[in-house]
């Protein structure tokens, strides 16, 4: 007869899961068998936390756009694993969690260490987990287990895309399944069905009049935008219209095309600000317009009643939710674009006015002349690395960032020509993020050549996703702004500096230790030859780059 955990792993392999990403413990090692018996058609990806494996689950879902599985024993899949559960949540990246109660058969109301049941002496899983879900359904009986996981990765698909999470009481693992439950169970894809919703064409035929008539009309594209960049580069281009992005959004679209005007934000590019600034109409296709993308509510900015606003979005609920706007139309960013193209185009004279306009203000703020500074001897500069980047990488590259002073140059200077090929922590922009999330692209994509750039402090905290990369033959390459610190926060305190500097770490020897490949750099020149190098290499390579600790990131920030 079969037992919960048979029907688990059958049920998300009928639901199409071909990996979950795993550090096991107590409940869920009682599944382990039931994975054993069909590794040929689901494989179980073993990290050494689970904050590793929350973030390549998260990714994988990403990259995708169908949920990547999070496995792990409930109190630390709801500590260190909700690294990855958050990004999901507040980057819209379809997940589920698959975790239990660690009651130990029951014994759960006697206050039994890691208990999570939620009973007097224990802690409670599912109100942890509710805080960062869009959907949490806790299994007492084992065919809840099985509905649970049809319903939790139905949530996690629906727009907008999200973490959900299934938890079983501990001692149901084992258990077998009735033979004819009261609950009767049903084939999963009967739940997983549904029709998109369709944006209204009177609306968008008003959208199509707008952008008509508007002399600086501008796009801002978030990640709601990412799955329709062609198209919404072809209308750009036809109509003259300027694109900038929100951080998520950053590499939609070619950056060096005529029409991109690069990331907004206080540490994004002044000619994306500027751009935004100077529009009639603004056009907003799947981001929020969170204050961090328009300089905290710079006034210059967003100028509602002065611009014509106008946003597009999956969830009605975000349409006017950060700013009142003047049209809002609900739908995928794609059907929208496609009707959009359909409408008639603007007219050459003023095409050419608006590309002109775009062209003057990328010409003020230098935005094809990305700064460069000088480091001191023996180190390099942010600038360097990002330099570097921008000849390296092509069509067939994949660049995950990390967070800290690194990112910020990296969103600020780097021009990405092909999209989609840009992945940033752009949820909670947790440290750490970076590698294991090249490790899930790797996956996703096994053909693309996959670099990390992260930080030292970014770095240190999930090395360990060498060993995951090292088991799976996984090969990344992960570049390390080595500056000894924790370098946007030591620039925040100026001479006040306390609690942000580290010991130096020779990370290309750590990666030896995990059998991977090192290589250590300190000059400007030798960044592009060793980035070939290591990609040649094959297998993890772990690129130490002396950044010199001078090197702020304040030069970066639009004043």
């Amino acid at each position: 007869m079969a037992r919960t955990s048979d029907m688990v792993v059958s049920t998300l392999i009928e639901m199409g899961v071909d990996r979950v990403f795993t550090l096991p413990g107590l409940g869920i090692t009682w599944t382990l068998d039931a994975f054993h018996a069909q590794r040929e058609k689901l494989k179980v990806v073993l990290t050494r936390s689970e904050q590793t494996a929350s973030v390549m689950a998260q990714v994988v879902g990403r990259l995708t756009g169908r949920p990547g599985v999070l496995m792990g024993q409930g109190p630390f899949t709801a500590t260190t694993g909700a690294f990855g559960i958050l990004e999901a949540h507040f980057a819209g990246s379809p997940m589920l969690v698959l975790t239990e109660t660690s009651d130990y058969d029951g014994f759960g109301q006697y206050g039994v260490y890691q208990t999570m049941t939620g009973d007097y002496g224990g802690a409670d899983i599912q109100a942890m987990l509710r805080s960062i879900t869009k959907y949490v359904t806790y299994a007492t009986e084992p065919q809840d287990a099985v509905y649970g996981l049809q319903l939790a990765y139905k949530h996690a698909s629906l727009p907008r895309q999200g973490p959900a999470a299934v938890i079983m009481k501990s001692g149901i693992v084992r258990r077998e399944m009735p033979d004819a439950p009261r609950a009767k169970l049903f084939p999963s894809m009967g739940y997983l069905q549904y029709t998109a919703t369709r944006p209204d064409e009177a609306a968008v035929s008003r959208l199509g009049e707008m952008l008509t008539k508007a002399e600086r009309p501008v796009v801002i594209a978030g990640n709601g935008a990412a799955h329709a960049s062609d198209a919404l580069a072809r209308l750009a281009t036809r109509d003259g219209i300027a694109v900038t992005t929100s951080y998520n959004g950053k590499g939609i679209i070619d950056e060096t095309a005529a029409v991109c005007a690069g990331m907004l934000g206080t540490w994004g590019c002044p000619t994306a600000n500027r751009t935004v600034a100077a529009a009639d109409l603004v056009v907003v296709l799947g981001a929020s317009l969170a204050p961090d993308y328009t300089r905290f509510r710079d006034p210059r900015m967003i100028r509602p009643g002065e611009q014509k606003i106008v946003q597009v979005d999956i969830d009605p609920r975000n349409a006017g939710w950060v700013v009142p706007v003047d049209l809002a139309i609900t739908g995928d960013v794609g059907d929208v674009l496609a009707l959009l193209e359909k409408t008639k185009p603007a007219g050459r004279q003023l095409v050419d006015q608006r590309l002109a306009a775009i062209k003057a203000i990328k010409r003020e703020t230098g935005y094809d002349q990305p700064p460069r500074y000088s480091a001191a001897p023996g180190s390099v500069h942010f600038t360097d690395i990002v330099a570097t980047l921008q000849r390296f990488l092509g069509a067939d590259d994949m660049l995950t960032l990390d967070a800290g002073a690194n990112r910020i140059w990296a969103t600020n200077a780097l021009r990405m020509r092909h999209p989609g090929r840009l992945l940033v922590p752009g949820g909670i922009g947790g440290m750490g993020w970076g590698a294991p999330a090249a490790a899930g692209a790797k996956l996703v994509y096994p053909r693309r050549r996959v670099t990390c750039l992260t930080g030292d402090g970014g770095f240190a905290m999930t090395a360990h996703v060498l060993a995951t990369c090292m088991q799976e033959d996984i090969p990344i390459v992960v570049l390390v702004a080595n500056n000894a610190g924790l370098g946007m926060v030591r620039d925040n305190l100026g001479n006040s500096r306390i609690a942000v500097d580290y010991t130096d770490i020779n990370f290309a020897r750590i990666a030896e230790g995990f059998g991977a490949s090192g290589m250590r750099v300190s000059h400007p020149g030798e960044i592009g030859d060793a980035l070939a190098e290591a990609h040649r290499r094959g297998g993890p390579v772990v690129i130490d780059v002396r950044v010199d600790p001078a090197a702020s990131h304040r030069d970066a920030v639009d004043p």
